[in-house]
């Protein structure tokens, strides 16, 4: 590549064979060699970076996966999100192209440009060339708060829309964020309150004061609204990791009558015994994007697709490098995606 005339250089972030086989295919379409650099831990667990060529005066692109999506408080620590956005920032990064963010707010954390790309129009042409009979599929959101996400799936692919309530909405207990602090005990022997602990320095409240008792929270049974029977049931959500759910979402989705049941995510985690737990489940098929490295899992699976999504990255490359439009990427885009 003639360095002087681009006045660009692409590096992957680290020198596994996972992390860089999505920075050569961005390479590749972009007609560029990936940048001459090697990560490595000293015995001392301290990261280093070796970059072995000059880039003195270039515009320097950094592909990283990070299987992250910590954006809310846990406890009354940080947000982790809002932390790495400093650190970025600190670090020196002027510009950010990210794909499905778990929450679009997220932009909001950092004081320099986020564009953040979606995978949707991969996952759709996917459902419309790999799924036999599409048209009698169903889109369907594993809970509530995907419903957005999988009307928007809907309308576009004109398909019927079903809803399954009932499911945890978070990972995350209810403890993590500190709702049930102070602890929510009645104080029968002195003044209306809350009891403290034997030992607690904290001050009880001022007689009078009675705060009201936190009710928990009772998870209704698993129900499906929407009709599901006879059709292929099709899964859409952002990340696809511990996949519990995702296997209990797809015994229901069989006993009310779907023949065929796939997930369609983004970001394929697929951590621990999720292979395993996909092979053995009613769930036909998984697929993901190539954002996160998952060649491992889909050895051991061979549910798992994967759909290639480096073209709009090194297109998005491009068109920042040449200061043009990036509208483009985002055409027929919802923000629900």
């Amino acid at each position: 590549m003639n360095v002087a005339k681009s006045g660009y250089r692409v590096f992957s972030a680290n020198s596994t064979a996972a992390c860089t086989e999505l920075a050569k295919k961005i390479t590749e379409r972009l007609g560029v060699e990936l940048g001459k650099s090697v990560v490595y831990q000293e015995s001392n667990r301290e990261t280093r970076v070796d970059v072995k060529e000059s880039v003195r005066g270039q515009t320097i692109f950094i592909i990283q996966t990070i299987p992250s999506k910590q954006c809310k408080m846990r406890k009354r620590g940080s947000i982790v999100c809002k932390l790495l956005a400093s650190m970025l920032a600190k670090a020196g990064l002027t510009h950010i192209i990210t794909m499905d963010l778990h929450q679009k707010e997220i932009q909001g954390f950092f004081s320099f440009p986020v564009d953040n790309l979606r995978a949707s129009p991969f996952l759709l042409q996917y459902i419309q060339e790999e799924v036999p009979d599409y048209r009698n599929a169903i889109i369907v959101a594993k809970s509530p708060s995907a419903a957005k996400r999988a009307q928007s799936y809907a309308e576009r692919l004109r398909l019927g829309l079903a809803v399954m309530h009932g499911e945890a909405q978070c990972s995350e207990s209810d403890m993590a964020d500190g709702r049930h602090s102070p602890p929510c005990v009645r104080n029968t022997s002195g003044h209306p309150g809350l009891e403290l602990p034997s030992g607690s320095k904290q001050q009880a409240p001022f007689p009078g004061i009675e705060l009201p008792i936190m009710m928990a929270k009772e998870k209704p049974p698993i129900t499906v609204v929407g009709d599901v029977g006879g059709r292929i049931a099709i899964i859409v959500d952002d990340i696809i990791d511990d996949v519990e759910d995702f296997v209990a979402a797809a015994e229901i989705l069989k006993e009310r009558g779907a023949y065929k049941i796939y997930i369609m995510a983004t970001h394929g985690l697929l951590s621990a015994d999720a292979p395993r737990l996909i092979e053995e489940s009613a769930i036909d098929e998984v697929v993901v994007t190539n954002t996160v490295p998952h060649e491992v899992q889909k050895l051991q699976c061979p549910k798992i697709k994967t759909v290639d999504v480096s073209m709009i990255l090194a297109e998005a490359i491009r068109r920042i490098h040449n200061g043009e439009s990036m509208a483009y990427l985002f055409r027929n885009i919802t923000v629900d995606d």
